[in-house]
């Protein structure tokens, strides 16, 4: 992998390397971009197969959290660690002490949170050695879980998708399917069926799916069936790249509207279903409720004005159905071209104050 010209392509600004022989600690911190502010992305630990697999994994999550956070209209930039090692049985108290040291060490260009294979332990872990870490446990003034949140905000962003897609946001007696039924979906189950819609639901865990009809009524269906129901709304809240040549011309919904990541397989899948006229609210627009609340940590977390940021995400998904619109694109590249506009804003309005500056200490 040439990583130079890698990071030159797309415009990345640093990539940091961490050793530490007595923990075991080897991580990789990749800072895309820091125009709109430091970057914030979560700490990953995950078994990869090779080091450049890692990297690359890095390189690509931050920048997908300086688009996250762009669209989110945070003024954070994005960032992300990995960490390479196995979560269930690689970890202690030192690693994650030693992560927090290195962080420390980046005087606040980067701030850390909890990803897929790490806890709230492990940021209070991170604490213990640098203030630049969110998510951890609310006895230090933490959000905590960021489950409803997602949720809220998956919630207010489906209902923008569907005036766009059916003249009005109202989901009473909407049919809406539901792929994956954890934490955030459940919570998402719950504002749907409080709403009166009615629910289609899939699992690959029976006690989840259980649980849901119990609680909400919804109809259950076997994980291979959830594409083609009769619905006016899918909702894909568990693996990404379940938008792909063999699922999307199954679909007879209107709209997909989930907190799932990365739900299309590949960015054609996209213009397919903007061809099909399926209205597509794209993730990480979507999702983003989670990084709005634990954001809010960073000026001493208040949930209110939290809730009133993620309530946001409604403004956000018609923003890029107004782009798509306009510019006769997707809503994929919409929501990217949303991202690229505020960041190129800040750019511009940053290089004229510099100017201006250097005019005055030049006398002109």
């Amino acid at each position: 992998m040439e990583i130079f010209k890698y990071m030159e392509k797309y415009d990345y600004e640093q990539l940091v390397f961490c050793q530490d022989k007595a923990s075991g600690l080897k991580a990789i911190i990749a800072i895309h971009d820091t125009t709109l502010g430091p970057a914030l992305g979560g700490a990953r630990m995950w078994t990869y197969a090779t080091e450049e697999n890692a990297i690359e994994d890095a390189l690509r999550l931050a920048r997908g959290m300086t688009y996250k956070n762009a669209a989110a209209g945070l003024n954070l930039g994005g960032g992300k660690t990995v960490i390479i090692g196995d979560p269930f049985k690689d970890k202690n108290e030192e690693m994650f002490r030693a992560l927090g040291r290195f962080i420390q060490g980046l005087n606040g260009r980067y701030i850390t949170a909890e990803d897929v294979g790490t806890t709230v332990t492990d940021m209070d872990l991170i604490h213990e050695e640098t203030n630049y870490v969110t998510g951890i446990s609310p006895a230090f003034g933490s959000s905590g879980n960021p489950s409803p949140v997602t949720a809220y905000g998956v919630y207010r962003g489906m209902k923008a998708a569907a005036k766009e897609a059916f003249g009005s946001d109202m989901l009473e007696g909407r049919t809406i399917s539901v792929q994956g039924l954890g934490n955030v979906a459940y919570k998402l189950c719950e504002y749907l069926h409080n709403e009166g819609a009615k629910l289609v639901v899939t699992d690959i865990n029976q006690a989840a799916i259980d649980r849901v009809v119990n609680d909400f009524g919804a109809t259950a269906v076997a994980p291979d069936e959830i594409y083609s129901q009769e619905v006016d709304i899918f909702s894909p809240c568990a693996l990404g790249a379940i938008l792909n040549d063999e699922t999307i011309p199954q679909l007879k919904a209107k709209v997909i509207a989930g907190s799932a990541n990365n739900q299309l397989q590949d960015s054609r899948h996209g213009d397919y279903l903007h061809e099909l006229g399926i209205v597509y609210a794209p993730d990480y627009v979507i999702n983003a409720g989670g990084v709005i609340n634990v954001a809010d940590e960073l000026y001493g977390y208040n949930r209110e004005r939290a809730m009133k940021r993620v309530d946001g995400i409604y403004d956000s998904i018609e923003k890029i159905f107004e782009i798509s619109k306009r510019d006769s694109i997707p809503t994929y590249v919409a929501a990217n071209r949303l991202a690229e506009e505020r960041i190129a804003r800040v750019a511009k309005s940053r290089s004229q104050f510099l100017k201006n500056e250097k005019n005055i200490l030049n006398g002109r």
